[in-house]
């Protein structure tokens, strides 16, 4: 037998890592997609009016509505999988107890097609099934496994809050400061922000950081000139 690791070897270990990657990357989007929102909003609503109460009484409803809407999108998201991957394991689950040497089969070939000798596929085939059949079928086949299935509810809770820590910044840049200060100290720290989540997202996705910082910035500076833009004209309008 070889002296390298089968492939499956390491799956558990790359299937953790993949995960934690993920909700750190969800997690640093839900921030930005805080961030940007709600300082389009109060910006928007500071170029229409100076009043204190206005604006954060508009920031918070901001927080809030997008909190809310990232949180049920996530769930709705999450359940739809993860009823899609109960329904594939109840059916690799009786087509195991139906027949069980075609799978054992199925299972060395697709061992096999990773690089394994037929010897080899068929004696490692035969020991994931006898130590437990459906985890074997499952990350081999199916790419899943059945003990990490995603929870909609944690994945609900991870959005809110993600987006309300994003939220928070521009909300307290905007109604804390004196009103000389609210919109530059809001514009300032709204973009250094966005770097920071640029960069974390490009570290996060191996993609590059100067692109991904540029493209983060200047989204959010856009939102931001847009939305001021109208604020004064309907404050000028005095609508």
């Amino acid at each position: 037998m070889s002296d390298q690791p089968p492939p499956w070897h390491d799956e558990a270990h790359h299937d953790a890592m993949g995960t934690r990657l993920n909700w750190l990357r969800a997690a640093v989007l839900g921030a930005n997609d805080g961030i940007v929102s709600t300082a389009g909003l109060v910006v928007g609503v500071a170029g229409a009016t100076t009043d204190r109460g206005t604006l954060l009484t508009a920031g918070l409803a901001g927080l809030l509505a997008g909190s809310l809407s990232m949180a049920a999108g996530e769930y709705v998201s999450v359940s739809s999988q993860r009823a899609s991957e109960q329904a594939a394991l109840a059916l690799e689950r009786r087509e195991l107890h139906d027949q069980p040497q075609a799978e054992l089969a199925e299972l060395a070939g697709l061992l096999q097609a990773r690089g394994l000798s037929e010897e080899v596929a068929r004696e490692a085939a035969e020991q994931l099934t006898e130590r437990d059949a459906l985890r074997a079928h499952a990350r081999v086949e199916l790419g899943i496994d059945p003990d990490a299935l995603t929870n909609p509810w944690h994945a609900a809770g991870a959005s809110f809050l993600a987006f309300t820590v994003g939220a928070l910044l521009p909300l307290l840049a905007m109604v804390l400061p004196s009103a000389g200060l609210r919109l530059p100290l809001t514009v300032v720290s709204v973009l250094a922000a966005l770097v920071l989540t640029g960069w974390g997202s490009a570290r996060l996705g191996a993609a590059p950081v100067g692109a991904s910082v540029l493209r983060m910035v200047s989204v959010g500076a856009l939102a931001m000139a847009v939305t001021y833009a109208a604020g004064s004209l309907l404050g000028a309008a005095g609508v």
